[in-house]
């Protein structure tokens, strides 16, 4: 199993506690997260399935390097972290 947790802002419009699922990949944890929890998908994942411009994942404190096909593999027992990146100056 991997946690999968939320940005703050985020839960502050939706109830979103951290999720557990199981997978190999990125992409299978994130896809077990939004099958349990369809609403958060299109705040953080675009059309095509691809993380948000200003959306940042970590496995384990790792910035994902596959932001497309979120191929990264994901051990048994990792934490995904979804963050809002900051932009402006």
């Amino acid at each position: 199993m991997a946690t999968v947790h939320f940005p703050a802002v985020l839960r502050r419009h939706i109830d979103c506690a951290p999720i557990e699922v199981t997978g190999a990949s990125v992409r299978a944890v994130v896809d077990g997260a939004f099958a349990l929890r369809p609403d958060l998908r299109g705040y953080l994942l675009d059309d095509q399935g691809a993380l948000r411009k200003h959306v940042a994942l970590f496995v384990d404190g790792v910035a994902v390097r596959d932001r497309v096909g979120l191929a990264d593999p994901v051990r048994a027992g990792a934490e995904l972290e979804f963050l809002q990146a900051l932009s402006g100056g």
